[in-house]
C-alpha cells in the first residue's frame, strides 16, 4: 500500500507531515547520522599527516638555506639584482665629490694626432699621466686614483722635455709630479705590482682585483688583500730561469720555506725561531758589505679596496688602525674625532657594492682626460682663470674605450655590459654615506622560513582552496613589496627566493595536493554511501554546507510510509503453492527443502523489486530514505536540507510510486500470460509449471 495524507486531517494516511516535530526522533536519528559524519568533511580539524607535510617542507627549505644550494643562490642572487635595478629610479643621497676621469676613443686620437703638443700611440709613456696628475693637483682635487696599472719601469719610452732644455725619465717624470702633488693612488694586484719607483711616490695603494660571482656578475667586493712581498733575493731566484720557482707556490711550513721547482728537488730554505733566514744561503759566505746576515723572507701587507682608500682620503680615516673582526662580520675604521665607518662583511671579507652611482648618472663629476691634458697645456702656456671643476673631488682615473686592452668592462646588478671601473667610487660612496648593503642573517632567514612556511599551511588549510591560494598569493605579494622597500629605503636584504618558492610556495602545494586527494577521496565516498539513501541533490549540498553542528533541531517535516498491500496473505499464498507442488510430485528431503528454498527466493526478489521502485521515487524527488522495515519504507522530507515543498515532494513521490508499482503489474500480468501459455505445454509433457508472479497493490 502506497498513500498520502494530512495529519491535520487526522488520517491515518501513511504519508504525514509533522508540524514542529522536535529531534531527535527515531527518523531524526537517521538524520543526525549526516551531522556525525559530514562536519568531518567540510570542518578541517589538525591533522597529524598534514601537520608532518609542512613541518617537513620548512625542514627541507631551511636545509637548503643552511647548505646554500648553487640553484637557490642563483635565484636569491637575481632577486637581488631586480631590487638594485628598481632601487636606481629612486632618489638616494649621494656624495657630491666623486668624479671620473675617462679615456675614450677620442683621447686616444688626441694624443695620437698631436693636438695636445705631443704624438704617442695607443701605449701612452708615463708623462701623459704624469700631465693629468699636474693638472688635478692644480686644481687642487682631493685624490686621485688610477684603475691603471703600471707595472714596470719603461726605459723605452721618450723623455720628457723640460722648459730649461733639460730631459727627464717619462717614469721619473710621472714620480715627480706624484710626490709633488700628494695624492695620488695607484692600483695594484696580486699579479702586478708597480715598481718601487711609483710606490714610494704615490701617496698610497689600492687593489683594484674583480671578483665575480660564479654566474660572472660583479656584486661584491673585498675590504682588503694580503699581498705578500718576497725579499729581492728570493725574486733573483723567480727571476732566474735556471731555477724554475714561482713564489706563488711557494709554502711556508714551520722552520722553513719550501719553494717547488718545475724540475728536479725543491728548493728548501730554513728559518730561525724568528722565522728569519741567512743571507749566506743565496750569495755564499761572504756577503757584501752592509748587508745584514739575516732577514725576513717576506712581509705581509694589507692593501685595501681603491674605493675604501678613497673614501678613507675623504674621511680621514686611519687604516692602519682598522679592527677587523670577520667572525663577528664587521671591519671597523676608525677616524678623527668621532668619525667611524663600519663595514658589514663576510667571512672572508667581502662586502656588496650598492650600485647607486652609474656611470652616466649626472651626480658624478666626469671629463674625458684629453680635455684636462688640454687645458694642462694652456696653465703651462701661461693662461689664466681656467675652470676648476675638480676642486675638491675624489677622480677616478679609468678607461672607457672600446677595443683596447685597458677597457674593464662586465656585468653587473645594473647591466651586462658595464665600465667595472665604477665600483670604485660606488664602494667609496658606501663609506662616505655610510650606507651599506646589509644581508639579513642566516638565524634572520631561517626564522623568516618557518614563520612564512606556518602563514602559508594556516591560509591554505583554514581557508576554501581558491580563497587560501588567493590569500597565500596576497601574503607573498606584501612580502615581496617589503623585501623591495626595504632595500629601495635602508639597503637592507631580505630573502625573496626560498621564503616565497621554497616555505609558501612548496607547503601551499603540498597541501592543496593533499586536500585534493584526500577530500576528494572523502567526498567520493560520502557519494557513494550516502547516494543510496537520499538523492544526489541532496548529498552536494550536504558537502557544500559551510557549517554543520553536531544536534538536535525543530523542523516541519512530511513522513511517507509504504508497504505492500496483503503481504502476509501473498507469502502465505506461496508457501501453499509450493506445498501443492511437493504433494503433487511426492517430493522428500532435499528436493522438498529446494521448492521451498525456491519459493523463498522468488518472494525475497519480489519484495527487493518493490522496495527499489519506490526508493528510487523517494529519492527522485529529493527525499530521505529512513529505513526498510520488511515489505515497508519509511522515507521523509525537510530535513536534513529544509525544504519549503516537503508535503508537495511526499505526495507526488507517493503517486510515482503507485504508477511505478502499476506498470511493474502490468509487466508481471504480461508474463503471467505467457507462462500460462508455456505451463500448458509443459503439462502435456509431464513437466512441473512455471508459477505465477504475483501482483502488487
Amino acid at each position: 500500500m502506497v498513500g498520502a495524507g494530512s495529519a491535520s486531517g487526522g488520517s491515518a494516511a501513511a504519508a504525514l507531515t509533522l508540524g514542529q516535530t522536535v529531534f531527535p526522533t527515531r527518523a531524526a536519528l537517521c538524520c543526525s547520522g549526516f551531522f556525525v559524519f559530514l562536519p568531518l568533511v567540510k570542518v578541517k580539524p589538525f591533522k597529524s599527516v598534514p601537520a608532518f607535510i609542512v613541518a617537513g617542507v620548512v625542514l627541507l627549505v631551511c636545509l637548503a638555506r643552511v647548505l646554500d644550494l648553487d640553484f637557490f643562490q642563483r635565484l636569491e642572487q637575481l632577486t637581488y639584482d631586480m631590487r638594485v635595478r628598481s632601487a636606481l629610479r629612486f632618489p638616494s643621497a649621494v656624495a657630491t665629490n666623486l668624479g671620473f676621469v675617462f679615456i675614450n676613443e677620442e683621447s686616444i686620437r688626441a694624443v695620437a694626432d698631436g693636438r695636445l703638443g705631443y704624438r704617442f700611440g695607443l701605449y701612452w709613456p708615463r708623462q701623459v699621466y704624469a700631465r693629468l696628475v699636474h693638472e688635478l693637483a692644480a686644481q687642487d682635487a682631493k685624490a686621485v686614483a688610477f684603475d691603471v696599472i703600471f707595472g714596470e719601469l719603461r726605459p723605452d719610452h721618450p723623455p720628457v722635455q723640460l722648459r730649461e732644455n733639460a730631459t727627464m725619465e717619462s717614469d721619473e717624470f710621472f714620480a715627480q709630479q706624484m710626490l709633488l702633488a700628494g695624492n695620488v693612488i695607484l692600483a695594484v694586484t696580486r699579479e702586478v705590482i708597480p715598481p718601487p719607483l711609483f710606490l714610494t711616490n704615490a701617496i698610497a695603494r689600492g687593489d683594484i682585483s674583480t671578483d665575480k660571482d660564479p654566474d660572472g656578475i660583479l656584486r661584491r667586493a673585498r675590504a682588503f688583500r694580503s699581498y705578500r712581498t718576497w725579499h729581492p733575493l728570493f725574486r733573483q731566484v723567480e727571476a732566474d730561469p735556471e731555477y724554475g720557482v714561482d713564489l706563488r707556490r711557494a709554502r711556508v711550513e714551520p722552520r722553513r720555506i719550501v719553494l717547488p721547482r718545475t724540475q728536479g728537488d725543491d728548493i728548501v730554505i730554513p728559518l730561525d725561531e724568528k722565522g728569519d733566514f741567512e743571507l749566506a744561503d743565496f750569495v755564499g759566505e761572504h756577503l757584501p758589505p752592509g748587508m745584514p746576515p739575516k732577514a725576513k723572507p717576506f712581509t705581509d701587507e694589507r692593501i685595501w679596496h681603491m674605493g675604501v682608500v678613497l673614501a678613507a682620503r675623504e674621511l680621514g680615516l686611519d687604516l692602519e688602525r682598522a679592527d677587523i673582526d670577520l667572525a663577528r662580520g664587521k671591519i671597523t675604521l676608525p677616524g678623527s674625532g668621532d668619525t667611524q665607518r663600519i663595514i658589514p662583511v663576510d667571512a672572508e671579507g667581502y662586502f656588496y657594492i650598492d650600485w647607486c652611482l652609474p656611470p652616466n648618472d649626472p651626480r658624478l663629476t666626469q671629463e674625458a682626460i684629453h680635455d684636462l691634458l688640454l687645458q694642462n697645456r694652456r696653465r703651462l702656456d701661461g693662461q689664466t682663470n681656467l675652470p676648476a671643476r675638480w676642486q675638491g673631488r675624489l677622480a677616478v682615473v679609468g678607461s672607457s674605450a672600446m677595443g683596447n686592452d685597458l677597457t674593464d668592462r662586465g656585468a653587473t646588478p645594473l647591466a651586462p655590459d658595464m665600465l667595472l671601473v665604477s665600483k670604485h667610487w660606488n664602494v667609496a660612496n658606501s663609506l662616505i654615506t655610510g650606507r651599506f648593503v646589509r644581508r639579513a642573517s642566516l638565524p634572520a632567514e631561517l626564522g623568516l622560513i618557518i614563520v612564512l612556511g606556518l602563514l602559508a599551511a594556516f591560509l591554505t588549510w583554514r581557508f576554501h582552496a581558491l580563497v587560501g591560494a588567493l590569500l597565500v598569493a596576497l601574503a607573498a605579494l606584501g612580502y615581496g613589496l617589503l623585501a623591495i622597500i626595504l632595500y629601495i629605503q635602508w639597503r637592507y636584504w631580505l630573502p625573496l627566493a626560498l621564503p616565497l618558492l621554497g616555505a609558501m610556495l612548496m607547503t601551499h602545494l603540498c597541501l592543496v595536493t593533499w586536500r585534493v586527494l584526500f577530500e576528494q577521496a572523502e567526498k567520493r565516498r560520502v557519494k557513494s554511501i550516502f547516494s543510496t539513501i537520499v538523492s544526489p541533490k541532496i548529498v552536494q549540498e550536504l558537502l557544500q554546507a559551510k557549517s554543520l553542528a553536531l544536534g538536535g533541531a525543530r523542523r516541519e517535516i512530511t513522513v511517507l510510509f509504504a508497504d505492500v498491500r496483503g503481504f502476509t496473505a501473498l507469502t502465505d499464498a506461496s508457501q501453499e503453492q509450493a506445498a501443492q507442488q511437493i504433494l503433487s510430485r511426492q517430493l522428500s528431503g532435499a528436493a522438498a527443502e529446494a521448492v521451498f528454498d525456491e519459493q523463498a527466493r522468488d518472494t525475497l526478489q519480489t519484495v527487493n523489486l518493490y522496495l527499489g521502485l519506490v526508493a528510487d521515487t523517494i529519492i527522485n524527488q529529493d527525499g530521505t530514505l529512513d529505513k526498510f522495515i520488511g515489505d515497508c519504507v519509511m522515507a521523509f522530507w525537510g530535513a536534513p536540507v529544509p525544504s519549503p515543498r516537503h508535503a508537495l515532494q511526499c505526495v507526488r513521490a507517493a503517486i510515482d510510486a503507485q504508477r511505478a508499482v502499476h506498470e511493474l503489474n502490468q509487466q508481471r500480468a504480461r508474463e503471467n500470460q505467457r507462462r500460462q501459455l508455456e505451463n500448458q505445454a509443459r503439462a502435456a509433457s509431464g513437466q512441473p509449471p512455471l508459477p505465477l508472479l504475483p501482483i502488487l497493490c
